[in-house]
């Protein structure tokens, strides 16, 4: 084929017409876009109109939380989502800013509180265990405040009391915290009726302040003469009646509690308003006891050892503890150039009874019970150290009298007040031991056993002679007083036979008495008619004369 046949003629097509249509109608195509331009500004806009307040919160550590993940709930509802956490420019804590919804403007009040939900275990129980798989969140309670606010300071533990619950709050005041924490359980008659909610060193650092929530209505036995005590651990008393064991439950026992009842025990006539304070005994015979007054700081120097003592032992006046020690210490003298032991102690006049205490008021001084305590001092009042317990070796301090104790002057204007004091029995036996060791020490022992190992032999040679002169007697001495005593018992037997009534000898015995007492008669008459007619003795008897 050649080249020209095998060319094909170009195929010409014909020219479109085009119509161009009017100018003021837009085209179809842009019905879209301006469609979807129409619905983002609707969703803009109703983003705008539903979005509620941010708020900052710092917390401590910002442990568990996650930008854009952890939620803010309310009663486990969604009301919240942490947009970002910084650190604060300080180093010392971090910014969590979260996006409120529009239903949680209320929750931007000043008093507004925040805080994590971690798993805890606590006084009160194990908390926050669907955190394990759901991660942590972040906690808040509605504060009541007209003002509102952006920026918080988030809590570190989980509050106690949430804003909706109904009770009271009194605050406590202590000498210490013992075993109580947040959360530690309140009881009324061993039954759970509130909880604590927190807890304060006081600003002077003598005590510590707590504040306790009493949930409704058990609020009602709350009153102004209501007493509060530890009701932590177990409480064990050994005494005439018995072993007891006291304690308020279990949760008591493990993790400590706080115990309160009027002083009556029945139902006080109103209820204490809400703030009220109140004093938080060691326990409840503490707690029930009448109020103790302001004590006398006394102090007692010993000369004695002190081991046993320790502050916080009673002072005891007759079974009746007075006030406790509150420091045990040393110091010396340098009068007496050696050492005494100060214990100083809070004696409690009131204790002694309402007579006692009228008259410290009757004395109308303030320095009335430093003026009584001399004037019983002078009665021979002294203290002295005692054992307490015999087996953990425990001493206790002992008031009594003691007539025949040397005369002690005190000063009323020192303070503290010094008491004298007396040993103990035991010192004084010890003393007296002591002394009697050293007496016999004295005792020249040897002397006296060398003095008589010669007594002892020369009381041998003794014995030895005396023996002998036994023997002697024995052989020459007896026979010879064998032969006396048979020639005294023959005397005797001549001496019966001659005493017998029909002997002669008697016979003739009874016959001259018969004559001398005739005789005898005879003068006795004579003698009478002498002493009637002595001149008989010169004229003779008138019978005579013719």
């Amino acid at each position: 084929m050649s080249e020209q046949e095998g060319e094909q003629p170009a195929l010409m097509l014909p020219t479109p017409a085009v119509d161009r249509g009017s100018r003021w109608l837009p085209s179809l195509v842009w019905l879209i876009p301006l469609l979807a331009a129409l619905i983002g500004i609707g969703l803009v806009a109703r983003s705008v109109l539903d979005k509620g307040p941010t708020v900052t919160v710092s917390f401590r550590t910002g442990d568990g939380l996650e930008p854009g993940k952890t939620k803010v709930k309310f009663k486990d509802v969604d009301i919240g989502l942490v947009r970002s956490v910084k650190i604060d420019p300080d180093l010392s804590k971090v910014i969590v800013t979260i996006d409120m919804t529009k239903e949680a403007r209320r929750f931007t009040t000043a008093d507004t509180r925040f805080w994590v939900v971690r798993p805890r275990v606590g006084a009160s129980g194990v908390s926050g265990l669907g955190t394990l798989l759901s991660g942590a969140y972040i906690g808040v309670d509605a504060g009541k405040s007209g003002d509102e606010a952006s920026e918080f300071v988030g809590l570190e533990q989980v509050p106690q009391i949430i804003g909706d619950q109904k009770g009271t709050q009194y605050t406590l005041h202590g000498q210490s915290l013992g075993s109580i924490d947040t959360g530690t359980p309140l009881f009324y008659r061993r039954i759970p009726v509130g909880q604590v909610v927190n807890y304060a060193l006081d600003p002077s650092g003598a005590g510590v302040t707590m504040t306790v929530f009493v949930n409704a209505p058990y609020d009602q036995y709350v009153g102004k003469d209501t007493r509060w005590w530890h009701a932590s651990g177990v409480d064990v008393r050994l005494d005439s009646s018995g072993f007891k064991l006291n304690t308020q439950s279990l949760a008591a026992l493990l993790v400590g509690g706080v115990a309160f009842e009027s002083i009556d025990g029945q139902r006080p006539p109103a209820m204490a308003p809400q703030g009220t304070n109140f004093v938080l005994a060691a326990d409840q015979a503490s707690a029930l006891r009448e109020p103790d007054g302001r004590p006398i700081t006394t102090v007692f120097y010993f000369d004695q050892s002190l081991r046993g003592l320790s502050p916080g032992a009673p002072v005891d006046f007759r079974g009746i503890v007075l006030g406790e020690v509150r420091s045990v210490g040393v110091e010396f003298d340098p009068v007496k150039k050696s050492f005494r032991m100060p214990v100083t102690v809070d004696l409690y006049p009131r204790r002694l009874g309402k007579s006692f205490e009228q008259t410290l008021i009757d004395e109308n001084d303030r320095h009335a019970g430093s003026m009584v305590l001399q004037r019983m001092v002078g009665q021979g009042l002294r203290a002295q150290l005692r054992t307490g317990n015999l087996l953990t070796s425990q001493l206790y301090i002992a008031l009594d009298f003691f007539p025949k104790a040397p005369p002690v002057t005190v000063d009323v204007n020192q303070m503290p007040v010094q008491v004298p004091t007396v040993p103990n029995t035991l010192d004084e036996l010890q003393t007296q031991v002591a002394s009697i060791a050293r007496k016999l020490d004295q005792i020249p022992f040897g002397d006296i056993g060398n003095n008589l190992n010669v007594s002892l032999k020369s009381l041998d040679a003794t014995l030895k002679s005396a023996n002998a002169l036994f023997k002697q007697i024995d052989g020459q001495v007896v026979p010879e007083m064998k032969d006396t005593l048979h020639a005294a018992q023959h005397t005797f037997g001549a001496a019966e036979q001659v005493l017998q009534k029909d002997s002669p000898v008697q016979s003739d015995l009874r016959e001259a008495l018969q004559q001398l007492t005739q005789t005898l008669q005879s003068l006795n008459t004579l003698s009478d008619y002498l002493e009637r007619h002595p001149e008989s003795l010169i004229r003779g008897k008138k019978g005579d004369q013719k």
